[in-house]
């Protein structure tokens, strides 16, 4: 009895008290704020770290090469200037794919689906590296204003060109490979010994026009300045395969064009393809006895294997103009523009400073070698050999007697020049 009275006194009594500390209790908008800094003692603005002192994002690098990385040629020199490019910049990522072109059996999708790809691992720089790539560069470019774009050999960015896009994330970077024909068009025609070079071009468009014609005017001006002789007796032949190398069934075969040329006299055959049949074909027939000669393009290890006919090779340099180009990309001073990066004269084999270059193979004899060491000289000093009086292969006026070519002039080359064999369109 007690016990129960005293649980329900002590059961009145808990009721009591939770009531009471019900009543007590605050609201809920009442409760404490949480305690967090004032505003006005959080750090400033000012205080966090500049932009500029930031680190610079890492660059990742798309390359779409138009043909294998080891072609040595046009592309291996581009895949190669890479290792120049993370060697400057540290971080460096690199993405590439070979044989990217119109038609290639490689690859589903289109260059600038390729590129695209690219993007979605983790590229932000893409290097579209062949003139068969344009539209799909512009594209590209046009549909990812976000991404950096370079194109060698293009013109799109070229304000005073006649293909410019106003592409504001695009650049154009194109050694002076004038310079570099001529100075293979002199070698050849200092070591021919009938008088007949033959030049193995690619397909035909304004670059291969201005190039060939480059590799001419240095024949022409050798064989008549140094050699003394008259330039009616010089033969300069052009065939075009088609494309920039050998497609079976679609292009016409390099060896067997290469071999026409030697089996009818034409004895140096400078080549502007991307791939080195030319020599190869050369090294054959030399072993055999006969005194033929090669020079080939693109890649400064060309002549490996085959000096004894190599004349030499004038070459691309594309590292030190992408370092500057990938730079400015990384730390915001990115501007678009049309790009040719000369020689330089002082030293054109030099891979920091020089965008073309030459170097002299095993079949050149050591007198040539110092006539064409002195044809470069002359070259550095001014010698301009696009000036008039030319003429187009129909006859028509190019330059006027003493008239200059202007860059569009000599990058928009219309047709051939007058004193040379082969197609102009």
């Amino acid at each position: 009895m007690f016990t129960k009275k005293l649980w329900l006194s002590l059961s009145v009594l808990l009721v009591a008290v939770l009531v009471l500390s019900a009543c007590a209790a605050p609201a809920p908008t009442e409760a404490p704020a949480p305690e967090v800094p004032a505003a006005t003692e959080a750090p400033a603005a000012t205080e966090a770290p500049a932009a500029t002192e930031a680190p610079a994002k890492a660059p990742v690098i798309g390359l779409l090469l138009i043909g294998p990385a080891n072609d040595a040629g046009w592309s291996q020199a581009h895949y190669e200037s890479m290792a120049y490019v993370k060697d400057k910049i540290p971080g460096t990522e690199l993405l590439y794919l070979e044989n990217v072109y119109t038609g290639s059996t490689s690859h589903t999708q289109t260059p600038a689906e390729l590129a695209a790809d690219m993007v979605t691992k983790g590229a932000n720089i893409i290097i579209f590296n062949s003139d068969d790539q344009k539209d799909n560069a512009i594209k590209f470019a046009q549909e990812h204003p976000d991404v950096f774009v370079i194109h060698p050999s293009g013109d799109a960015a070229w304000k005073e060109g006649k293909n410019y896009a106003n592409l504001p994330n695009m650049k154009n970077i194109m050694g002076e490979m004038e310079y570099g024909k001529m100075i293979a068009g002199c070698a050849a025609a200092l070591t021919t010994q009938t008088g007949k070079i033959g030049f193995l071009g690619p397909l035909i468009n304004e670059e291969t026009r201005r190039f060939a014609a480059s590799a001419y005017l240095g024949a022409k001006y050798c064989w008549e300045n140094y050699l003394q002789k008259d330039p009616a007796d010089l033969e300069f032949k052009v065939t075009w395969i088609g494309f920039w190398f050998n497609i079976p069934g679609v292009t016409l075969d390099p060896t067997q064009v290469s071999d026409d040329f030697y089996n009818t006299g034409y004895d140096v055959v400078i080549s502007s393809i991307d791939t080195t049949e030319a020599l190869v074909e050369a090294k054959r027939l030399a072993a055999d006895g006969k005194k033929v000669w090669a020079v080939p393009y693109d890649y400064y290890g060309a002549c490996e294997g085959a000096q004894e006919v190599c004349l030499g090779v004038e070459y691309f340099n594309w590292g030190f103009a992408y370092v500057d180009a990938i730079k400015s990309a990384m730390d915001g001073t990115w501007k678009s523009s049309f790009e040719l990066v000369p020689p330089d004269w002082k030293d054109i084999n030099n891979p920091d400073t020089s965008g073309v270059g030459f170097i002299k193979g095993g079949g050149l004899s050591a007198e040539n070698a110092a006539k064409v060491d002195q044809f470069i000289a002359e070259l550095g000093a001014g010698l301009n050999l696009w000036k008039g009086p030319l003429n187009l292969q129909d006859g028509t006026v190019y330059l006027a007697d003493g008239e200059v070519a202007t860059i569009q002039q000599i990058w928009y080359l219309p047709k051939l020049l007058e004193g040379m064999e082969g197609q102009s369109e």
